[in-house]
């Protein structure tokens, strides 16, 4: 079958992004004031910090990061506490108008685009998975994820989670690596390289109870 990417060029992963801002934004519009405080999957935020964090991000270029990241003494949970802080609204509602003000923003603290679409597709599961709520993004949107995250280990050790496996989508064209098999949709291949544990109930093979040991240790 033809291979689905989303070009990498920082124009096509910027309009990709712009996507699932949106998505997640249209998403948001229906919450009530129970679902926005409900935990989020990434354990110490709620759903509404989630949101600030996400706009956090995309109001940050390099330059305030690196200040940013100076005040914490590069301690990255001060470093995204107070940025979380300073974008969160006293509502909700002012919560999500502000995150609806970047969501065709070009912002990011770094030149890797495919970081910042991660972002939002990791996050935006973050968010709707505790709901309830399913959206499965573009397979050449999750692809070029996936790749990028395969790739290194940025903000959180996505090439390492997968040493030693041979994981295959089953959705797509994403494969990687040699070893015990892991198979699975794109996305959740993309939220365990993110450290989503909950994401192997969606995978199978004999790397499922490698990897699931692996998200729980660290």
């Amino acid at each position: 079958m033809p291979e689905p990417r989303v070009t990498e060029t920082r124009k096509a992963l910027e309009q990709a992004i712009h996507v699932e801002r949106s998505a997640l934004a249209q998403d948001l519009a229906a919450l009530d004031e129970a679902q926005w405080a409900k935990a989020s999957l990434c354990e110490r935020w709620t759903v509404e910090e989630v949101v600030a964090h996400l706009t956090a991000g995309a109001s940050t270029g390099m330059g305030r990061w690196l200040l940013s990241m100076l005040a914490a003494r590069f301690d990255p949970d001060l470093h995204n506490d107070r940025r979380l802080a300073q974008h969160r609204g006293t509502t909700p509602e002012e919560t999500l108008r502000r995150f609806r003000e970047v969501v065709a923003g070009r912002t990011g603290p770094t030149g890797h685009t495919a970081a910042w679409l991660g972002e939002i597709v990791v996050h935006g599961e973050d968010i709707r998975r505790p709901l309830g709520l399913v959206r499965t993004p573009p397979v050449a949107t999750t692809t070029a994820v996936a790749r990028f995250f395969v790739g290194r280990d940025f903000t959180v050790a996505s090439k390492t989670a997968l040493t030693g496996l041979r994981a295959e989508a089953t959705d797509g064209p994403f494969t990687t690596g040699s070893g015990a098999p892991l198979r699975g949709p794109t996305l959740s291949l993309v939220m365990a390289m993110a450290g989503r544990a909950v994401a192997c109930e969606d995978l199978e093979g004999e790397g499922v109870a490698i990897l699931r040991a692996r998200l729980r240790s660290g």
